[in-house]
């Protein structure tokens, strides 16, 4: 086990703010859970890389809580309308969480474990000793087996079941992923419009697309309001609004806000020009009779993108639907063993 104790010697875990939130599950105290280890998931609702994780932390869950494990899921929001209760409550139920949850919205237990990453896990052992942590995606076994050991810790009789196998084929060893297209955020404070006559922040703007894409880049076409976190089409705007992205990747998601007035949006997906083809269309998008059209009903990460290699391409969004508001795109390309093949 990769032990916190080895680099920097006996750290305290900081306990749960007294004022936290608790969707479910709470409120807990570390001193009211001594002799049990505790398993700490920050995560956010619409992060594409807390959402390929949560699979396994609800099946440790499962597997461990009645030997003697606790889960929490601590809720970092990345934008501010997943500050929102309601929100995170639905992805809660939607993903079959049933450990406890809280909100972290000022990041008060995030600062405190000076964390810095989505998704991140602590584990505290039975003393409250921070003993093991991992950042990202993978290593799942690994913590796994981090789990079975304070597990064992604290109750040396124990019997343990034997370690997870992967639950994709993108898990196993040997898979491949490719460097993609970073992250896009689609406002100002971080974002990277690339039409060369600039942007109007906080206003309603007309915008053309240049026409010449390069990567990592957004290109607006029509009626657009660039705001701080996102892009979202103004209400009264003439025509249609076109966003289109040059990418490589093999998947493609985009967090999306609905009108905040009521009602869904509608966006139309192209790639290369042409409708986005049912083979390569996310679980979000329906491609039938030559259209592919996404629904958007709820704040959340959509997936839109799913080609069956990876290469370069360009998609275009395009809608008529006032009040839709589009955050961050996210790009993935991890081929499963046997079907590695080298991006042009």
């Amino acid at each position: 086990m990769q032990d916190a104790r080895q680099e920097q010697g006996p750290v305290r875990a900081p306990d749960f703010p007294a004022n936290a939130t608790w969707l479910q599950g709470g409120p807990l105290r570390l001193g009211d859970l001594r002799g049990r280890p505790v398993l700490l998931d920050f995560w956010d609702y619409t992060c594409v890389n807390c959402l390929r994780t949560l699979p396994y932390v609800t099946e440790w869950h499962r597997r461990y809580s009645p030997l003697g494990l606790t889960v929490v899921g601590v809720h970092a929001p990345e934008f501010s309308f997943a500050r929102e209760g309601g929100n995170v409550l639905r992805a809660v139920h939607e993903h079959d969480i049933q450990y406890a949850v809280l909100l972290d919205n000022d990041y008060a237990l995030w600062q405190a474990y000076a964390n810095r990453f989505w998704p991140a896990k602590y584990l505290v052992d039975g003393e409250g000793y921070l003993r093991y942590y991992h950042f990202g995606e993978g290593n799942y076994q690994q913590t796994e087996d981090a789990i079975q050991a304070l597990l064992r810790e604290s109750f040396p009789q124990i019997l343990l079941p034997g370690l997870m196998e992967p639950l994709r084929a993108e898990d196993q060893p040997g898979a491949v992923c490719y460097r993609v297209t970073p992250e896009l955020y689609l406002g100002y404070q971080r974002g990277s419009i690339g039409n060369a006559a600039g942007i109007e922040p906080d206003r309603p703007a007309t915008y053309r697309d240049p026409g010449k894409h390069i990567d990592a880049h957004a290109y607006l076409d029509g009626d657009w309001l660039l705001a701080g976190e996102y892009l979202a089409r103004p209400a009264g705007a003439a025509g249609e609004s076109r966003l289109t992205v040059p990418y490589m990747a093999k998947e493609v998601n985009l967090v999306i806000h609905p009108p905040t007035y009521g009602g869904g949006a509608t966006i139309t997906v192209t790639q290369d020009g042409a409708p986005l083809p049912a083979d390569d269309a996310g679980p979000d998008v329906a491609a039938t009779g030559g259209t592919a059209l996404l629904t958007v009903d709820a704040p959340r990460m959509y997936r839109i993108v799913n080609n069956r290699d990876i290469d370069r391409h360009e998609l275009t969004l395009t809608t008529a639907s006032d009040g839709v508001a589009l955050y961050a795109f996210t790009f993935t390309s991890c081929l499963v063993p046997g079907e590695e093949e080298t991006p042009a």
